[in-house]
């Protein structure tokens, strides 16, 4: 299986199981399926709603022998209500208990958002939220950093960075994150944050490789395009004779980055990690270099309310 290489030399496998939009009942059996399918991989968040189904897929897979906690890289996702010091480890140790695990393989601070601890779900008001001044990134990252030191987690990172949220950490920190995970398909290459993050040592996972379309209608523009019916996506696709759900997760893996296509149907599972196998060509890579269309699935609009000051989250 595919890896890539943290700074400290462990490894986190390329291809993952996501668990974002899966009902508890569903993810519970899709973790199951994936674990007893060769997945090693599987990328978790407090804001899912389903981590405790997650943490009996987990429990009764390790129990069945057929799998062991060792062998598997678990992530998970601080939510933006914790984002205060005194918060994070009684965050993360909520998640371990919901997760029936000891520790997480990676750590990832959610959102470079902050709410206020009594606000659960999404704020309503800009009353609920925190600025970045009064619960500060690199405050959050360090008190993660002292997870790590207590081993509670291995790894450490964020999600959602731009370079210059990541930039802003230098010298606040006692080290940088080792992994940013970020909206990445060839709609959204990245490419100027992909070379950034290569330079500094901080690896990539890509999140809605297959472009969130089962996400909710309220979190979709009414024109926005699909990357499955991308004409460049099938003809690779098809000059390859693989799906072109395939064909956008071996693009991912090629570039040397980590991705989590969700699924909880078992013969999309398990095409998904078959997708280690396949070896784009240079030309194929080159058509979907050239594709043609920008376009960010998941833009951030539903953290702006009227005064508070996340209107350009990303930086751009």
């Amino acid at each position: 299986m595919t890896t890539l290489k943290f700074r400290d030399g462990d490894s986190i496998p390329s291809i993952g199981l996501g668990t974002w939009k899966s009902d508890p009942e569903d993810v519970k059996k899709a973790v199951k399926i994936a674990l007893e399918n060769g997945y090693k991989h599987i990328d978790c968040a407090a804001a899912y709603d389903n981590e405790d189904a997650v943490g009996e897929a987990f429990k009764e897979s390790f129990e069945s022998g057929n799998v062991k906690r060792e062998d598997i890289f678990v992530t998970s996702k601080l939510w933006n209500n914790a984002h205060k010091k005194e918060d994070v480890i009684p965050a993360l140790k909520k998640t371990l208990k919901d997760l029936n695990l000891d520790y997480l393989d990676l750590y990832l601070m959610h959102w470079p958002v902050a709410f206020k601890p009594s606000v659960n779900g999404f704020p309503e008001k800009d009353e609920d939220y925190l600025s970045l001044e009064e619960a500060p990134l690199h405050e959050t990252l360090n008190a993660m950093i002292e997870a790590k030191k207590q081993g509670l987690i291995k790894h450490v990172g964020v999600s959602n960075f731009s370079k210059e949220k990541l930039e802003s950490l230098k010298g606040k920190v006692e080290e940088m994150p080792e992994m940013n995970q970020v909206e990445l398909h060839p709609y959204l290459p990245q490419n100027d944050l992909y070379s950034y993050c290569s330079k500094e040592g901080i690896l990539l996972t890509g999140y809605s490789p297959l472009g969130s379309g089962d996400r909710s209608e309220g979190m979709k523009a009414d024109d926005e395009p699909s990357l499955f019916e991308d004409d460049t996506i099938k003809k690779v696709a098809e000059r390859n004779n693989i799906s072109k759900g395939q064909t956008l997760i071996a693009w991912a893996k090629q570039r040397g980055t980590a991705v989590i296509p969700k699924s909880t149907n078992e013969g999309r599972i398990k095409e998904n990690l078959e997708s280690d196998n396949i070896e784009l060509s240079k030309e194929d890579l080159e058509d979907i270099a050239n594709i043609g269309k920008n376009y960010r699935f998941i833009d951030g609009e539903f953290f702006v309310t009227k005064g508070n000051s996340y209107s350009n989250i990303y930086d751009e």
